[in-house]
């Protein structure tokens, strides 16, 4: 009898949510297992070991990112108005993975600073022809990372300012006035 696709989604998502809840040492077989609801031979099926559930991740994150630039290049609002948007984390699938790659490279895992690194380059380099130069390029990447961080804060006990609607409007224009080609 086959195991039905979303079997292989649900043990890779609890994986993912584990990283980001508790980090790469709690992330263990065992522990994928009970959260995904599966045995561990049901686990052993999909992923034979706690590196390929690592690569498979990766591949996930790979797929959303790739979506993502591709999303970024079509936008309307253009690539900065874009990015600068979406580095305000809406808990989805992509921050999910982001999130637990970065559990990952915390952890040591030198693939997933590699895969980290990918993201970063392969958004500058839609970015880039949007930019004046190297140093505009690094505004809007600084000030992605700004809002990132600033979200990630407003979730725990230390706030931070995260503009929303007009005020996310006018830090885009002003972010394009200052970095624009």
């Amino acid at each position: 009898m086959s195991r039905p696709p979303l079997a292989r989604d649900k043990v890779l998502d609890a994986f993912e949510a584990i990283l980001i809840e508790e980090g790469e040492r709690a992330a263990t077989m065992e522990a994928t297992a009970r959260a995904a609801g599966v045995s561990k031979g049901g686990l052993l099926y999909h992923f034979g070991s706690k590196d390929a559930l690592e690569s498979a991740l990766l591949e996930r994150l790979h797929a959303l990112v790739e979506d993502d630039v591709a999303a970024m290049a079509a936008s309307p609002d253009g690539p900065i108005a874009y990015f600068l948007r979406t580095s305000v984390m809406e808990n989805d699938r992509i921050d999910r993975a982001i999130l637990a790659t970065s559990r990952l490279a915390q952890g040591g895992s030198a693939r997933a600073r590699v895969a980290l690194r990918g993201i970063r380059d392969q958004w500058a380099d839609v970015l880039r022809t949007h930019t004046r130069d190297a140093t505009a390029l690094d505004l809007v990447m600084l000030v992605s990372d700004g809002l990132y961080f600033n979200n990630a804060l407003e979730g725990g006990s230390i706030p931070g300012p995260v503009p929303r609607g007009a005020a996310m409007d006018a830090l885009i224009a002003m972010v394009e006035r200052a970095a624009k080609a």
